[in-house]
């Protein structure tokens, strides 16, 4: 258990940052370093907590980065331009935020002789648009030149070579995490299921790209926090990048859309749209490094996800 420690989280405002937050305020002083364009922690008390301060900054800004990594013990890197629709428009912005904004936080945390671990976030996008069971070896199939879905990918791709380049070349103890396909409570902005719930609880179309045929493996945003909290406490996470997933979540978009149907119990209709731009047609997580060498197990459903997913978008969205 991580305990007693100060952990900045960039990007800590976002869905996944605020869950890792609350899971880790109570027992650490937590930096949450955000520019709030996404603010999930608006829905929790962390604001509200003695431990827990923000810090509203742009990574791009590397002075302001730099002071808020003084003193830290880990820091993990979510800050980013986030959902596909938002990196389509803004590519350049996209890949600047990615590799100024990590490149400025690595340089700040080489002098930080507290560091125990600098986490960096990557992206299950680094595999393409095809990636069964892929491993964290598997070639990165990284779409063309020109088409602005990809610059994510190719910036995230990256900043998991800066981060492990630093930690071969200084010393800096540095690993990377690729998740996949990740819901839960507080997921603002954008995401399938995001749309498919509130569509669904307001009984509205539910509206699926061209056949819905797209294949994923769905992860709960627990099972995600879980995996950050396992590479903290364990040494062997440094220099390494893990594929963080839940295999055994895997569905078309057109069933996950009558799934979601079922469950909020709604009377939407499922239509098909055509949708000309380039998508992920299939997503599989190899998941076996995780275990092997964090002891990492998804644990939630994705039965069980979505109810608890579907019950907090009752109370605070729909």
């Amino acid at each position: 258990m991580i305990e007693g420690k100060r952990i900045l989280v960039t990007g800590g405002a976002g869905f996944i940052g605020s869950s890792l937050a609350l899971r880790i305020a109570e027992n650490n002083d937590v930096t949450i370093f955000d520019n709030l364009h996404r603010n999930a922690i608006a829905h929790t008390h962390l604001l509200d907590e003695n431990k827990v301060r923000l810090i509203q900054g742009d990574v791009c800004d590397a002075e302001a980065l730099k002071e808020a990594t003084i003193g830290q013990n880990f820091v993990i890197h979510m800050a980013s331009i986030a959902g596909v629709d938002t990196v389509m428009k803004n590519p350049v912005r996209t890949m600047k935020v990615a590799m100024q904004g990590t490149m400025n936080l690595l340089e700040a945390c080489l002098d930080e002789r507290a560091l125990e671990l600098l986490i960096d976030f990557s992206t299950s996008e680094v595999f393409g648009r095809y990636a069964y069971k892929v491993t964290e070896d598997s070639s990165h199939a990284l779409g063309a030149v020109g088409e602005a879905r990809w610059t994510y990918a190719v910036a995230k791709l990256a900043t998991e070579h800066l981060a492990l380049s630093y930690q071969r070349e200084s010393g800096l103890p540095a690993c990377s995490i690729r998740p996949f396909n990740v819901y839960g409570p507080r997921q603002v902005g954008e995401g399938a299921i995001h749309h498919f719930i509130v569509s669904a609880l307001r009984n509205e179309p539910i509206t699926v790209h061209n056949e819905g045929a797209q294949i994923r493996s769905w992860c709960f945003v627990e099972d995600i926090v879980d995996g950050i909290l396992l590479c903290m406490e364990k040494d062997t996470a440094i220099g390494e990048a893990f594929n963080i997933g839940n295999p055994r979540s895997t569905l078309t978009i057109y069933n996950l859309a009558k799934e979601i149907r079922r469950l909020c119990k709604s009377k939407s209709t499922i239509e098909c749209i055509p949708w000309n731009k380039t998508d992920v047609e299939l997503r599989i997580p190899n998941i076996d490094k995780a275990k092997r060498t964090l002891g990492f197990s998804p644990k939630v459903d994705l039965e069980e996800g979505l109810l608890q997913t579907i019950a907090w978008y009752r109370e605070h969205i729909a």
